[in-house]
């Protein structure tokens, strides 16, 4: 997976408003793809998939920044690869717990599986491991959901951390897709580590894929930023049918109302709306189609 690393210089004549600046420049960065931040001494470093970098919805948020007594300025660099395997062989992530799901990687071990469904991720570059805040709401809703013998369509599959979920609780079938060739990969050897992979299949595209799809699913997923999704969410749409569930996650609270209202475009009724901290996801209803 190919990712970009920026760099956001904050000049502040109020030092006391830094940090709010960060929390903003990171909220605001959100919409132009970026996944996930760390705090520098003058700013904020944050990731974006190349494939997903919106730069000019970057510039546009960053010249209506919020706070006046603020400059920001970025640079934009490759990120390497090699750094990305090195962080993951060295950290991993410690296992997570969401309602009777326990997502953990190879070397961390939970420490209670009574009762308990395991999901095992080997994350390689894929973004997907449980432990972002978006990924743990569709994790809680997809526990939510009636799946015996549903099919279901994920969309963004990454690490494949949700199709698999969805598999081991008792969905028929997934069909997945990601438009970047080393999560497809990874979703793939993932399913076979979780002995799923017969009934998961994974594809490489965007969501124009959907469109040489015939089947119709009973449940979608989507952890995709808010832009994306409100380009998508016709797509996801024409692959339901009446009764069917769109689960949604990947943007802020603040951009509930844009998602309500293209979904009430598509006859999508809501049902449900979900936070943890700054994040969202919200589940659909398909009423009709369009």
């Amino acid at each position: 997976m190919k990712y970009y690393k920026v760099n956001f210089t904050i000049s502040c004549q109020q030092t006391a408003l830094l940090d709010d600046c960060r929390d903003l420049v990171a909220a605001l960065a959100g919409e132009a793809g970026f996944e996930t931040f760390e705090e520098t001494e003058d700013g904020l470093c944050g990731y974006v998939q190349q494939a997903l970098f919106e730069r000019e919805t970057l510039d546009e948020v960053l010249t209506d920044f919020p706070i006046e007594a603020a400059t920001i300025s970025y640079n934009v660099s490759e990120a390497e690869d090699q750094d990305w395997n090195a962080t993951w062989e060295a950290e991993g992530f410690e296992p997570i717990v969401v309602g009777p799901l326990v997502v953990h990687d190879g070397r961390h071990l939970p420490d209670q599986t009574e009762n308990k469904t395991l999901i095992e991720i080997d994350a390689q570059l894929a973004f997907g491991t449980g432990t972002h805040e978006t990924t743990q709401l569709m994790l809680g809703m997809l526990c939510a959901q009636p799946l015996a013998n549903k099919t279901v369509l994920d969309c963004g599959t990454g690490t494949g951390i949700l199709a698999i979920a969805a598999l081991k609780q008792g969905a028929q079938k997934v069909t997945a897709y990601d438009i970047d060739e080393w999560s497809v990969d990874n979703a793939r050897h993932n399913a076979i580590i979780n002995m799923v992979d017969e009934r998961l299949e994974v594809l490489h595209g965007d969501a124009h894929i959907l469109d040489h799809i015939t089947e119709t699913f009973d449940v979608a997923l989507a952890n995709i930023n808010r832009n994306i999704l409100l380009e998508d969410m016709p797509r996801f749409a024409n692959k339901m049918k009446k009764g069917s569930k769109l689960i949604l996650s990947g943007f802020y609270k603040e951009d509930i109302p844009l998602l309500e209202e293209k979904a009430a475009t598509l006859f999508l009724q809501k049902d449900k709306e979900e936070t943890n901290g700054e994040w969202a996801s919200l589940e659909f209803t398909l009423q009709a189609h369009a």
